[in-house]
């Protein structure tokens, strides 16, 4: 097989006409990919924390919703959670809350079904992580905790999560690498990311491999970033005595 390579192609202006290069086009994608790979990990965060609390707590039917969210979450396809907060959930909407919905830009709906869709994926997975975190921990600590007089939530916000979330940091690291992956799925419903962002570049050049290659090493880069930043803050709060601890 004969193929011309041709990496100056990136620097070439594009032939839609608009005011930037090939390249131009991919540092767009990957500036999306960043910024609702990065949202949607605080999305993950907050609601994988309040859910992996109920799913530690006593009180069952809150275990029980728990239990519903991860179930929904991490059994139905990426793919198909996409197509459904793009397309079914804005006609599930009061219809105001539709309209208003449809009636946005299409990159602000891409980017808002993109991030929420993203975000609640994960945050079933981080979930997970921070019921077993705290579960890991010695039962101990819990009783302690209400000796001194802590009500339940002051027990989990000064004693329970502070040390769960030290020991989880090592998967934790792994899923917020798997979010900046996960993200070329949003490709599908329109985004623009980087990954499509490399589709769009071959359609217009034909130059598969440099296109592909540029994307590749930007995801190698995103990750080498992010497990380094992960690495750092473990070495910076790990606890003698448990998981990763010296």
């Amino acid at each position: 097989m004969q193929y011309h390579w041709n990496w100056s192609i990136l620097l070439s202006p594009v032939s839609t006409g608009e005011p930037t290069t090939y390249l131009g086009w991919l540092l767009s994608g990957l500036a999306t990919t960043l910024i609702v790979s990065l949202a949607a990990w605080v999305i993950a965060l907050i609601v994988g924390t309040a859910f992996g609390v109920l799913r530690s707590t006593d009180d069952k039917r809150l275990a029980a919703l728990g239990t519903a969210y991860v179930a929904l979450f991490r059994n139905v396809p990426l793919i198909v959670q996409f197509f459904i907060w793009y397309l079914v959930i804005p006609e599930l909407l009061p219809a105001a809350a539709g309209n208003a919905f449809k009636a946005l830009s299409p990159s602000v709906q891409f980017f808002s079904s993109s991030i929420v869709c993203l975000g609640l994926f994960t945050g079933a997975r981080v979930c997970e992580q921070v019921r077993s975190g705290i579960a890991a921990l010695p039962r101990g600590q819990r009783a302690a905790a209400f000796a001194l007089g802590l009500t339940q939530p002051q027990t989990y916000r000064y004693v329970l999560l502070p040390v769960a979330f030290r020991t989880i940091l090592p998967p934790l690291t792994s899923e917020f690498v798997s979010v900046f992956k996960n993200s070329a799925v949003a490709s599908t419903i329109g985004l623009l990311d980087l990954s499509a962002q490399a589709r769009q570049l071959v359609d217009y050049t034909a130059q598969t491999y440099e296109s592909f290659i540029a994307v590749t090493v930007a995801y190698f880069a995103i990750n080498i970033v992010v497990l380094q930043l992960m690495r750092r803050v473990e070495s910076r709060t790990r606890l003698v005595g448990f998981i990763g601890g010296k």
